[in-house]
């Protein structure tokens, strides 16, 4: 039974310390919906994705008010769409993206993720028509998010994949100018994708989950702020511990909304995320995080330490708090959705060189990154390239979501608003790497993925 002092310390991190559900995401399984007639296959994605989530939004919101636990967003993730479309006999699949947008606006959810397809080996000819289709479909629609798996340990890296992918993120941006390239915002590129991610843009429902799942993300950067400044200047081993406590505490919040919304929802928990995902918010940084561990500014050196200390210390808290922890459940540093990176950013501090190192320690990778809209294609595979062998060589999930802001250079600000916020464009190494990209094929897995 919680005690009196333990009942009003939630309501103080709720109140003071940003601490929030960040999504509620309800999986569904389209397989179910695949027909030799497109037509008629994304006519089944509709009624499927709206019978299945009709109650969402509402019992969100019924949960959030008579618990008192503010819940951000509630979303919908689906079956890679090019596993779905792959049994349609149509070159154009648009439409499927056109169908889970119209979903989404009927169920009222914030976004929906899953327009995805999964080439960590190989890519065939559904995947390829959904990559190309990548651009067209993120300018059409609202809330549809993409994803890409192209790496894996176990598999290596499908250079083919991050090749097109680098012209699919050039294109996207392009037609999603007049929005400050905000397609590029919806896309992200995987190495290791993980079945069960409820946060957006890269969540989609794994072939090996049930036919509906209900999984939450937590987040609580202001929480984990608030509790390292009763240690200051004390030894790391009492910050890991006091991380450690914080984490514990906002997973069995999450816990509780996640078994709930599945109660009510008749649909089985599947897992509690416990990232910290910041905010624009001021007091709900992950830097900041890092800044009151003793750095003046996140990015100088001892950042990468002071990161793999935190996303070490979010874990251990959040598995002893839940059997059923999931997800990417670390630290996230999304440039534009961080106060503390976007400050960092802007003084010069906080660069891509660095952002990449911190990416070995941390959940996810280069997230919601701004960089000169003349980048090539070549150069943002290349970014691809060297984040998916980040995570295949240390068996983890990364990822880069890069917005090449057409018509703006470095010092300028790209514009998205809400959780997405603003991101200063950063700049890359003009030194070409096409003749690398061009070589295709694919890097072999590393030796330690030999483990049968």
């Amino acid at each position: 039974m919680l005690s009196r002092s333990e009942i009003l310390q939630t309501i103080d991190m709720i109140d003071q310390q940003h601490l929030d559900i960040r999504t509620i995401t309800m999986g569904v399984s389209l397989l179910s919906c695949c027909d030799p007639n497109p037509e008629t296959a994304c006519r089944k994605v509709y009624e499927k994705i709206t019978r299945s989530a009709e109650r969402l939004v509402q019992t969100g919101e019924d949960i959030e008010r008579e618990f008192g636990i503010p819940i951000v967003n509630k979303r919908i993730s689906v079956t890679p769409m090019a596993l779905v479309a792959a049994a349609s006999d149509t070159g154009d699949y648009v439409p499927f993206a056109k169908a889970m947008d119209r979903a989404a606006h009927t169920c009222g959810v914030n976004f929906i993720g899953g327009y995805s397809a999964l080439v960590h080996k190989g890519m065939t000819e559904a995947d390829r028509k959904l990559i190309q289709s990548i651009p067209e479909a993120l300018s059409e629609t609202e809330l549809v998010c993409s994803s890409v798996n192209v790496g894996s340990t176990r598999s290596g890296i499908n250079m083919d994949a991050v090749r097109l992918l680098g012209q699919t993120v050039k294109k996207t941006a392009q037609r999603t100018a007049d929005r400050d390239s905000l397609g590029c915002a919806k896309l992200v590129i995987f190495c290791n994708a993980v079945e069960d991610n409820p946060f957006m843009a890269g969540a989609f429902h794994g072939v090996g989950e049930a036919e509906r799942i209900i999984n939450v993300g937590v987040s609580g950067p202001g929480v984990v702020y608030h509790a390292l400044q009763s240690v200051k200047g004390r030894p790391f081993d009492e910050v890991a511990e006091t991380v450690k406590k914080t984490a514990f505490r906002i997973t069995r919040m999450g816990e509780l909304v996640a078994r709930e919304a599945s109660r009510r929802l008749d649909t089985p928990f599947g897992i509690v995320d416990l990232s910290l995902a910041p905010t624009p918010a001021v007091g709900d940084s992950v830097a900041r995080i890092l800044e009151e561990m003793g750095l003046e500014v996140c990015g100088t050196h001892g950042t990468t330490a002071a990161l793999a200390l935190l996303n070490d210390a979010v874990k251990k808290g959040g598995v002893m708090a839940s059997s059923s922890v999931g997800g990417l459940s670390g630290a996230f540093i999304p440039v534009s959705e961080d106060e503390g990176m976007i400050a960092a950013a802007r003084a010069g501090v906080l660069q891509m060189d660095k952002l990449e190192a911190m990416t070995c320690v941390c959940s996810v990778g280069l997230d919601m990154i701004a960089v000169p809209g003349d980048t090539t294609a070549d150069t943002i595979a290349a970014i691809i390239a060297d984040e998916a062998a980040i995570g295949m060589v240390n068996n983890k999930t990364t990822a880069v979501r890069i917005i090449p802001a057409c018509g703006k250079g470095v010092g300028d600000t790209v514009e998205m608003g809400g959780l997405l916020g603003a991101a200063p464009v950063m700049p890359v190494h003009r030194e070409s790497a096409a003749d690398f990209i061009a070589r295709g094929g694919r890097i072999p897995a590393p030796l330690h993925s030999l483990k049968n």
